[in-house]
């Protein structure tokens, strides 16, 4: 059973934006609401990513939509207050469910997600059939490629103490089409990543690599939703021969690639959302 707990409200240019947390067995999870009578969308972030990378689609699409975003356990303020640290696939599902729910999100409602969110939406998708209009997936494959393994593997190698290498390899690896400004912000996130956090970081890692299948985790054939799979040609750690296998395996999907984007489509350029157009249409002025 979940609650909302700490719920305040304000108005910034003219909107009202809801805060807060929501409470849900062993969780803590802070949410956003941007207020609106348009159809919904719930973003959900990449591992040790927060809401905070989805500035540029709350600037495109909250004047006409209701926007929620939220922290997974392990993700910005997101907090695990017992037990395990690792929080499963299973878990991540339920507090997605439980999110919508506390945030009165309607079954009209668009998912849009970032790497490892999109496995937690698929996983949703082929549970809860009916809660979903469709499935906007950014820098998702069914496997971690070669690249993606031998950046984990460094990662293992590293002093836990040495944040500033690990974050320089995640920004070698794969964040190299990124702004300045956001490499020194994922510098700054490691600098100040909590034992807990960085913990569940490797653990995650642990979890990928173990993991040979997707369609050993979740039925594809059964997530029935439009699903769009949007994939940036440069991205090194997601192969795009991969990303259409995963579109072959869900009956009602398609891949769309970004020309000159990389795994963090979102982050790197706000005109990747042009490519949305036709997924989440602005009405005209």
């Amino acid at each position: 059973m979940s609650k909302l707990a700490n719920s305040t409200k304000y108005m910034r240019h003219g909107s009202a934006i809801v805060k807060g947390t929501i409470e849900s067995g062993r969780f803590v999870i802070p949410y956003r609401i941007y207020e609106h009578d348009g159809p919904h969308i719930i973003c959900l972030n990449g591992v040790q990513q927060s809401m905070a990378m989805w500035h540029t689609l709350v600037m495109r699409y909250a004047p006409h939509y209701r926007v929620v975003l939220f922290d997974f356990p392990n993700q910005g303020k997101g907090k695990v207050t017992s037990g395990p640290i690792f929080v499963t696939l299973d878990e991540q599902v339920e507090i997605l469910r439980e999110v919508m729910k506390a945030t009165g999100i309607n079954k009209n409602v668009t998912i849009c997600s970032a790497s490892w969110g999109g496995i937690i939406a698929m996983a949703f998708a082929s549970q809860y059939h009916n809660e979903v209009k469709q499935l906007c997936l950014a820098s998702l494959g069914t496997k971690a490629n070669d690249a993606m393994v031998k950046t984990i593997q460094k990662g293992f190698q590293i002093d836990p103490q040495n944040r500033q290498k690990m974050a320089d390899i995640l920004i070698e690896s794969f964040g190299q089409n990124l702004p300045e400004n956001v490499k020194n912000k994922i510098v700054s996130q490691f600098h100040s990543m909590s034992e807990e956090n960085l913990r569940a970081f490797y653990e995650h890692g642990l979890f990928v690599v173990s993991t040979k299948k997707l369609g050993d985790l979740i039925n594809l054939p059964s997530i029935k939703v439009k699903t769009f799979l949007i994939y940036g040609e440069n991205d090194t750690i997601i192969d795009l021969e991969d990303v259409k296998f995963l579109s072959s395996q869900i009956p009602n999907s398609e891949v769309r690639v970004v020309k000159g984007a990389g795994h963090f489509l979102h982050m790197e350029q706000e005109c990747i959302f042009d490519i949305y157009e036709d997924i989440l249409p602005i009405p005209p002025r």
